[in-house]
């Protein structure tokens, strides 16, 4: 594997970023020739939560031995604190995590576009963008999971803490027009549930100790309800990477790529 922290300009952001990059090494013969001609990698967009960044995931967990096998490119990118929100006092992260990045990796790596090989997973803020990228485009990614993820948006708005809710303002905007809007994963769910991307394979886990786990419950009942693709887990654990570097092998055996041997 080949890891590759990627210095970029995003015109989207009007900002220089950062994203790191897990990409698989092409096949050598045993005199160390490269084998067949340009390979294109199925990905995985595996984001981050709210106090961290791009380099979080390679920091405290195995990813990059987790995926040694897998012939799957890992693609890490920083979003801040946006909740991958298009920011009502800031930046326009949606837009640059759904439309912008996935053009630039494409340009840059030897990404597959199809759909079949396009993933996105993430943590507390990273699950919620994750879903909501998926709920958002099912026609784009073939599966999505949520670790401990944030997925019932008003419990997040409504959480205590004057800097808090004044932090939440300044990234969605008027909180009555957020439930029921492209913000939240409940309406986004409801319209998948009601059309021919039903099928989509989700995947959300939450530890029975993590303060997040009564939000994963009512997004579990609310995706059975609609009969969606959802395989939830939920066993002892806490909002903290002993239980995420332990879920996201979960998650990776869990996704439909073709594992190599």
């Amino acid at each position: 594997m080949a890891f590759i922290h990627c210095n970029f300009y995003s015109s989207v952001l009007d900002l220089s970023c950062s994203m790191d990059a897990i990409i698989p090494e092409p096949a050598r013969s045993p005199d160390g020739k490269i084998l067949g001609g340009k390979k294109l990698y199925p990905v995985l967009y595996l984001l981050h939560g709210l106090s961290d960044d791009h380099t979080i995931w390679q920091r405290r967990t195995s990813i990059e031995r987790h995926v040694r096998n897998l012939n799957l490119a890992v693609i890490m990118p920083a979003v801040d604190r946006s909740f991958y929100t298009d920011m009502a006092r800031g930046k326009n992260y949606w837009t640059f995590v759904s439309e912008e990045l996935p053009s630039l990796v494409r340009a840059i790596f030897p990404i597959s576009t199809a759909r079949k090989d396009t993933f996105v997973a993430g943590l507390s803020m990273g699950g919620y963008g994750a879903m909501k990228l998926a709920l958002t485009y099912p026609d784009r990614y073939a599966a999505a999971a949520s670790l401990s993820g944030a997925l019932d948006i008003s419990q997040i708005l409504q959480a205590p803490g004057r800097d808090w809710r004044n932090e939440m303002k300044n990234i969605f905007g008027d909180f009555k027009k957020v439930v029921g809007g492209p913000n939240d994963l409940f309406s986004l769910a409801t319209n998948v549930g009601q059309s021919k991307w039903n099928n989509i394979p989700l995947f959300a886990c939450c530890g029975t100790e993590d303060f997040l786990k009564d939000a994963n419950r009512r997004f579990r009942d609310h995706a059975r309800a609609l009969d969606l693709n959802l395989t939830y887990e939920e066993e002892p654990g806490a909002h903290e990477w002993g239980y995420w570097d332990l879920k996201i092998q979960r998650v990776l055996e869990w996704l439909p790529i073709k594992k190599s041997k």
